[in-house]
């Protein structure tokens, strides 16, 4: 089935790409990394690596998948054909698949806490959360059957297709996710003892940044944009020719860093508040957002309002992932979407769920003593994403057509030459070298 000019409007476009990047990354991911990786200082790396290597990086893919009009496999076929480039948009759907074997099981857990906070059964002002979470996580049952729920949801949207679904239903869920964040912000930077977490998350503190936080500073630059495997090549491969790329990104990039904020100032404050430590891990999100709702009037609706837009915010990045990977297997038009996208469901579901149980039946299993959730996180978001940036950055520069490159980056907006080459500049030295000097720095290469 073609799908080509999928998105309707420019707006659709850049809150479609906003809901592939702000999910998880932003909302549940970044809190827990900067808690364990320093606070105010990992924050300010954070926003240095995705101005200076996730933006350009996301105008790269941008522009490989308008340039090209098919999704990411296609796509490094058309453009450089017969060659092992291709390897590319494989990387990425594979990629894609392993992000979604762990990011499907956090899907599951948003589930799960909508349900609970829906029926009235997660609110109550005397709650262990940080109990209700191990519960929640340390069930092989409950778990299992998030990421059930979680995995349908997603099969029968990409199933239907997206155009009216998706990219209709983010316009008016995206502004009410920031709304909500915003309601939450207000009441958190005004707990008793908000100030310590204020300053934990805006305060740099230098001393604590060390080689992996560099790493992890890069990879959840990466992460949280949705970029490396190519995801939005397949997005922009149906978007129209009047729509400026540049003026995309940076929108998409600055809802991401605004969202990302928003998380640190609705969830540091809270931890302090209530006596957690920044350092709580994954499930940090889990405990603090219903700690928080506890004492706001009329709470349990807020938090069930503010879990169901995280629950969309958290499908609609899913949906990306599963649409490289739907879309690479019906490139052919040959094969029913539907039989695909129910096959490549039941197979990420089977694959998932050796993440699931990381909590419960295989909470002793360890690779390279990580769980198996921690290991696929490590593998994928601070190894196998930057690989994959530092391929699209040379394929870009020394592969792609430089004239094609040039008119697409220029269509639809009036973008200066001087902002070309400064993307230029950036994708020739800058990202590749700083992937690869993080990258020594972590194998201890380099001092």
């Amino acid at each position: 089935m073609k799908e080509k000019n999928q998105w309707s409007s420019k707006f659709g476009f850049i809150m479609a790409s906003a809901g592939a990047a702000v999910g998880l990354g932003a909302i549940w991911k970044f809190p827990y990394i900067t808690g364990m990786s320093g606070g105010g200082a990992f924050f300010i790396l954070f926003i240095i690596f995705t101005l200076l290597i996730g933006l350009p990086l996301l105008i790269s893919e941008y522009i490989i998948g308008r340039g090209a009009g098919a999704e990411a496999i296609s796509a490094y076929k058309k453009l450089a054909p017969k060659t092992l480039w291709v390897w590319i948009g494989r990387f990425g759907v594979l990629g894609c698949f392993l992000l979604l074997s762990f990011y499907s099981v956090v899907g599951g857990w948003v589930v799960i806490y909508t349900g609970l906070s829906v029926s009235g059964n997660l609110l109550h002002a005397s709650a262990d959360y940080a109990d209700i979470f191990d519960k929640v996580t340390g069930s092989a049952g409950i778990t299992i059957l998030g990421l059930l729920l979680f995995s349908l949801i997603n099969v029968i949207v990409i199933a239907l297709g997206v155009r009216n679904g998706i990219e209709k239903a983010n316009k008016y869920m995206m502004p009410l996710l920031f709304l909500f964040f915003i309601i939450l912000v207000i009441r958190s930077v005004t707990l008793s003892g908000a100030m310590e977490g204020l300053k934990f998350f805006l305060a740099p503190d230098f001393s604590k940044i060390t080689r992996e936080s560099l790493l992890y500073a890069l990879g959840q630059s990466f992460f949280a944009l949705a970029v490396g495997f190519s995801c939005l090549v397949t997005y922009s491969s149906y978007l129209k020719k009047d729509v400026s790329l540049p003026f995309s990104a940076g929108w998409v990039v600055s809802m991401n860093i605004f969202v990302s904020l928003l998380s640190g100032l609705a969830i540091f404050p809270v931890v302090f508040a209530y006596g957690y430590q920044p350092t709580e891990g994954p499930g940090l999100l889990f405990m603090v957002l219903p700690a928080a709702f506890s004492q706001i009037p009329l709470g349990g609706v807020f938090l069930s309002l503010f879990l169901l837009l995280f629950l969309f915010a958290t499908l609609t990045s899913s949906f990306s992932l599963y649409e490289i990977i739907v879309a690479a297997f019906t490139a052919n038009r040959f094969r029913s979407r539907k039989i695909v996208a129910w096959i490549t469901g039941l197979i990420v579901f089977a694959a998932a769920i050796p993440a699931a149980l990381s909590s419960s039946l295989l909470r002793d299993f360890k690779i390279f003593r990580k769980s198996v959730f921690d290991a696929t996180d490590y593998l994928v978001s601070n190894l196998m994403l930057p690989i994959g940036c530092l391929l699209i950055a040379v394929f870009i520069i020394h592969k792609m057509d430089k004239a094609l490159v040039r008119e697409e980056f220029f269509l639809g907006g009036t973008a200066k030459a001087s902002l070309f080459s400064l993307w230029r500049f950036l994708m020739t030295w800058i990202v590749p070298l700083t992937i690869v000097i993080v990258f020594l720095s972590m194998l201890g290469i380099l001092k």
